[in-house]
């Protein structure tokens, strides 16, 4: 009797322990809010976030693909999309949206999806606000044919 328990035990053990492995491997939701300090260059064609713009401290200053910023232009520096891609950023709140290219990359540690001109944000109206909540849709490195800038 006690022999057989001890089997039934192991059997079940055994089998448990099969099944557990064979299960098949879950990966994480995508999130712009990792948790690590590095974020890595994303493929994806959509992405929803939190846009800010540029302080003026960055004025005159030189961009990752070795422009100088001008708050005056349309521009976007961005840690998720790679550089040198087009991509049109439309204000979920009002529908507003703007064609501009990612030619800069932000801090590290910032958490925010994507970083526009203050002229950008100006055509986007949340340069009141701060910060808006956008789509962001990468167009690609070149500028599809039917797609005015800005």
């Amino acid at each position: 009797m006690k022999k057989s328990i001890v089997l039934l035990f192991l059997f079940i053990f055994v089998h448990r322990g099969n099944a557990q492995t064979n299960m098949p491997e879950t990966t994480p939701a995508k999130s712009h809010k990792s948790k690590s300090s590095k974020r890595k260059v994303s493929s994806d064609k959509v992405h929803f976030g939190t846009a800010s713009f540029y302080a003026n401290k960055f004025e005159g200053r030189q961009t990752a693909t070795g422009e100088i910023f001008s708050q005056n232009k349309l521009s976007a520096a961005s840690n998720v999309i790679p550089l040198n891609y087009w991509v049109r950023v439309t204000n979920t709140r009002n529908n507003l949206s703007v064609v501009l290219r990612i030619n800069d990359r932000m801090h590290k540690n910032n958490k925010r999806l994507i970083d526009l001109s203050k002229s950008a944000a100006r055509k986007l109206k949340y340069t009141g606000h701060g910060l808006a909540h956008v789509k962001v849709e990468v167009l690609g490195r070149k500028l599809p044919e039917g797609i005015a800038k800005g």
